[in-house]
Parts: structure tokens; sequence; C-alpha cells
């Protein structure tokens, strides 16, 4: 009979496996960074800047204030050991671990190749005149790079052939990520980029996802199957298959968790052997929306009880919580949202909507704020102006005064 993980249990122990309950660094110094993204092994991207760009929330949430510029240095400089590609979405993730998505890249390749009506079908001289010009000039930015198909289609997310193309031979794996400049990513040959011992690696489908599996176990702490195929938005079918063999092999283990039930029966649920079982959180931050605590929503509805959908892309009259909100993470329980904007001509951190969820307690605001003190700070704004929107904003403003 499998073991049964109480609710507040699987909390701990998922929060611990993502880096929460330390103290943080009074300095944060590069090893700290690279533990975090080691530990988290994928840190996803996302444009938007109202707030913060998203991969940055992660790590201020498991270390506190740091040097951006730093972490901008081990995920965009060339030969730092962190690339981007297609990880979970879009991703910085270590470069060992770019040969374990060689048959992400395969799939890829022939999908738009084996689509007659595709872009890539009938695109091989164009391609081929791409490859030729990163590897005359060395990594460019689509901007830089002259053709008479270099000029936007549409408003500002419409991409010329020129971006089109580069992404598709990005999704293949003959170019890889070469830094940013401005945001804009930098491509470059992969046959230029990476070393031979990366650039030659292969490793069979199966095993592959073999190893992805054992690292999303690991970097969850637990999770169900869906869970853990979603870390790297693995194939279910195969997924499973992994976590059989690894079962077997004594790499995980099999546990149900009291309240996970569907339709009346317990969920499979897969555990870290090694992973921690703290007795308690402490911990106040700030999630991303593409957190891993939070980016499957199921999971965080059945982990923390809290129902989050991000509403960027509604309409602003439909919208309940506001445009940006990100989740606070109180001890161990998500406990309020905030809807941030830095208002970085003023100086001025922005909460133009606080809500309170129903696991939040007489303490939430006052941690709230110190929290938001300290942000503001890490951000460079002088003063923190609360509106009056939102479940929490009266205590919030309160606290802050």
């Amino acid at each position: 009979m499998s073991e049964v993980v109480s609710l507040a249990a699987a909390r701990r122990i998922a929060l611990a496996a993502q880096g929460f309950g330390k103290s943080h660094p009074t300095t944060v110094t590069r090893r700290n960074l690279v533990g975090v993204m080691d530990r988290l092994q994928v840190l996803q991207i996302d444009s938007v800047n109202v707030f913060e760009r998203s991969h940055y929330l992660p790590v201020y949430a498991r270390l506190g204030a740091y040097d951006k510029s730093r972490l901008d240095q081990l995920a965009f400089a060339p030969g730092s050991g962190y690339l981007e590609y297609w990880g979970h979405e879009a991703t910085f993730l270590p470069v060992d671990m770019w040969p374990l998505f060689r048959w992400r890249m395969d799939q890829f390749r022939a999908k738009a190749l084996g689509d007659k009506d595709g872009w890539a079908s009938d695109r091989s001289v164009f391609l081929d005149w791409l490859r030729q010009e990163l590897r005359d000039n060395g990594p460019m930015a689509a901007s830089e790079i002259e053709h008479e198909a270099n000029t936007r289609r549409g408003p500002w997310w419409g991409w010329s052939d020129v971006k089109v193309g580069l992404e598709t031979l990005f999704r293949w794996g003959e170019v890889v990520s070469a830094g940013r400049a401005g945001f804009e990513r930098r491509y470059g040959l992969a046959e230029q980029m990476l070393e031979p011992e990366i650039l030659d690696a292969r490793v069979e489908r199966s095993e592959a996802i073999r190893e992805l599996v054992l690292r999303g176990v690991r970097a969850h702490g637990l999770g169900t199957l869906d869970d853990i195929a979603d870390y790297f938005r693995l194939p279910s079918a195969e997924a499973r298959t992994a976590l059989q063999e690894l079962e077997e092999a004594g790499s995980v283990r099999r546990v149900s968790v009291d309240g996970w039930e569907r339709r009346g029966k317990a969920r499979e649920v897969w555990i870290d052997p090694q992973a921690k079982r703290p007795r308690s959180i402490r911990a106040e931050a700030l999630l991303s929306p593409f957190d891993p605590v939070v980016w499957a929503r199921d999971r965080a509805l059945r982990l923390f009880d809290f129902h989050y959908r991000i509403e960027i892309y509604t309409p602003a009259h439909k919208r309940v919580h506001g445009y940006y909100v990100l989740p606070v993470l109180i001890d161990d329980k998500i406990c309020a949202r905030v809807d941030l904007k830095n208002d970085r001509q003023n100086r001025r951190l922005l909460v133009r909507a606080a809500w309170a969820e129903p696991t939040a307690d007489a303490d939430t605001a006052p941690r709230l704020a110190e929290l938001l003190r300290r942000t503001a700070h890490w951000q460079g704004c002088e003063t923190i102006e609360v509106e009056n929107k939102g479940t929490l904003s009266r205590d919030l403003s309160a606290a802050l005064a």
C-alpha cells in the first residue's frame, strides 16, 4: 500500500523542491544564481515588462534582491553554460540539457517539412541563404540581416520572413541563442556556438524523455503524471512509461496525496525519494505568472486551492483581478494576489489592485507590505502607491503607511 501524503505536507515538499524555505543570502553571488537556475532547470521567458520581465522574478522570489545584470551574464552571454530553447515554453536552460531535446528538434523539422502548405516546405533556398549569412558573419539578430524579406507583416507581432526563418532553424536545433540585445534574440549556428561534446551528443528519444521525467520529478518534489509531463511539455504516454521504468529502478516512488482524488479515486502521484520534507516553510514571495509553482493552473488549484488565470489578453472591462497579477506566497500558502506596475519614469511602484485569498490571515497585509518595500527598493522605486481596488487594498495601504 502506497504512502499517503497530507496536502499540507505536499505543499511543503513542492515548495522546498523549488527552493523555498531558505534564508535569503546577504549578497547574491553567481553561485546562488546558478543554484536557482539548476534547481528549476528551466526559466521561462516572457516579454511583458509592465512590472518586470518574467525570467527575473523566480530568482528574486527565491533569493531576494540581486543584481539583474549578473543574471543577464549567465542567461545571455555566449559560453556562459546556459542557452535558450523550447524546454517548457521559451526558456533558459543549462546547455548540457540541449541534447535531451534533439527528439523535439527532429519532430519540429519533420512536421514543418511534412506540411506541403507550410512556411518551410518551399523555402529551402531561403533557409540555405540564412545559414550562409550566419556562417559568414557569426551571430546576428534578425534586424541585422539585410534582405528584401526582412520586413514585418502587420503590427508589432508580425514577423518578417527573416525572423520566421531564424526561429524555424532555432526550433530545428540548427541555430542556437547567442545572447540578446535590448531583449532581441541573437542567433548563431549551433556548429559554431556549441562545444563538440554537446553538438555531437546523441540521446535516444526514450532515454532523453526518461531523464527529463526524472528532472521534472526532482523539480516538483512530487506530482501527478500531468504535472510531471508538463514541466518539459512531454507526451503523456511516454512520460508514463518513463515513470514506470524509474519506479522499477527505485529513482521515484509512488504515493497518494490526501485531497487529490478524482471521481472518488486517489490520483497516481510520484515523489522524489530524496525530496526534503520540511515541517514548515518560511517565505514571502511574489510569483511570476510563469513561475513553475503556478504555471500549471490545475496543479496550483490542487496544491493551494488557488484559481489563477492571467488576464493580460482579456479586454480591460472583463478583467477580474487586473492586468499583470502576481500571486503572493506567504509561508506555504498563496494568501493574496497583486496587480503591479513599475512606473519607471516617476520611480513609483503602483499596486493597481490587491486581493486577499481565503487563506489570508491577520499578518498578510503587513508581511506583503514589507515584501513590497523590498521589491520597490530592488526595482529602484522611491514610492509605493496603492489604488483602492481589491479586497486587500485598504489594509495594505494602512500597513504601508
